[in-house]
């Protein structure tokens, strides 16, 4: 009896009339295109704006490595290859700016990370659709409005004089507390700021992720004797798990990249010991006094950690578990 080579590929085994059948029915590259052309005309202004703001500007990384001069541009400004990255690393400040900056990212990863998961298990469990519906408006809002008006608003509620969560320690018998120049208090009240103004627009993440769990699985627990935390320990937190691990490791990398308008913002001089990040020294010390190259040898750096900080935890959850970036 004949046998089949199983290395052989299909077309080997096809007549050639079969083949050219099988061939005519593989869509080609244009026709696949066509079809999809609506898709990627949505898709093409998410393309330019990460060619243009994200890609391009790479290109300025040179400059870390050069002594940049404005008026003879980039290629004709003398080559001093580490010389501002060794500045940065022997800086007095040095240290404290990255133990600044690491603190500060972590507080808001370990206390703004489980914020919106813990909000959406809330809606979740919520029967009242018009309630539901007024608590995800109200909560989502915020992140709408700028870190202007958010510092503002920190400011006046903070005031040793006006602000009325003095007001409150005034009526209890304390005494009032200048918040915003007790360094110790920065860091959590910058945390609490970004939670109140960005949790409800992260919940949306992972109300869309629960949508994706069977319903069935609900039933069948329910009929086994399940509580509700049971339930929600052991299908949903399961059922979201994959949109946890991956928007876990996005944030991890993103520990060096405080933002610098709220921070820049809220911090003055009496404050520095706590409040003073990578992002404001550059601006300070880089884009205030023209050291286009200093300043772009620091934000070289905090790149480069970010970088080792995303691949390292992809690496650990493949290892630990299923779930990664790549």
């Amino acid at each position: 009896m004949p046998t089949v080579d199983v290395t052989t590929s299909r077309t080997d085994v096809l007549r050639p009339g079969e083949v050219k059948a099988a061939r005519s029915t593989a869509p080609s590259l244009r026709k696949r295109f066509k079809q999809s052309r609506l898709l990627l005309l949505l898709f093409l202004p998410c393309l330019l704006y990460y060619i243009v703001f994200k890609y391009l500007p790479m290109f300025g990384i040179v400059i870390s490595f050069k002594n940049y001069n404005l008026f003879k541009g980039v290629w004709a400004s003398p080559w001093v290859g580490l010389k501002y990255y060794q500045l940065f690393f022997e800086n007095p400040d040095f240290f404290k700016l990255l133990r600044n900056t690491f603190l500060l990212g972590v507080n808001k990863l370990v206390f703004g990370f489980p914020a919106p998961i813990v909000l959406a298990l809330l809606l979740n469990e919520l029967k009242h659709a018009v309630f539901k519906r007024f608590v995800q408006t109200v909560s989502y809002l915020p992140h709408f409005i700028s870190n202007v008006v958010v510092a503002s608003m920190v400011v006046m509620f903070l005031s040793p004089t006006s602000g009325i969560v003095n007001h409150i320690i005034k009526w209890l018998g304390m005494e009032p507390i200048n918040f915003m120049v007790r360094a110790e208090l920065f860091r959590p009240i910058y945390v609490i700021s970004e939670i109140w103004q960005h949790v409800g627009w992260e919940t949306i993440i992972y109300l869309a992720a629960l949508t994706a769990i069977d319903p069935q699985l609900y039933e069948a627990a329910e009929m086994d004797g399940a509580s509700r935390w049971k339930r929600v320990l052991h299908v949903t937190l399961p059922g979201i798990a994959p949109a946890i691990v991956i928007l876990f490791i996005l944030n991890i990398g993103k520990v060096l990249e405080i933002g610098f308008e709220k921070v820049f913002l809220l911090y003055n001089p009496a404050i520095y010991e706590t409040a003073d990040i990578i992002g404001t020294y550059v601006y300070r010390t880089g884009l205030s006094q023209g050291n286009y190259s200093y300043a772009t040898a620091i934000d070289m750096f905090g790149g480069v950690v970010s970088l080792i900080f995303v691949y390292s935890a992809n690496y650990l959850s493949r290892k630990v578990g299923e779930t990664s970036l790549w």
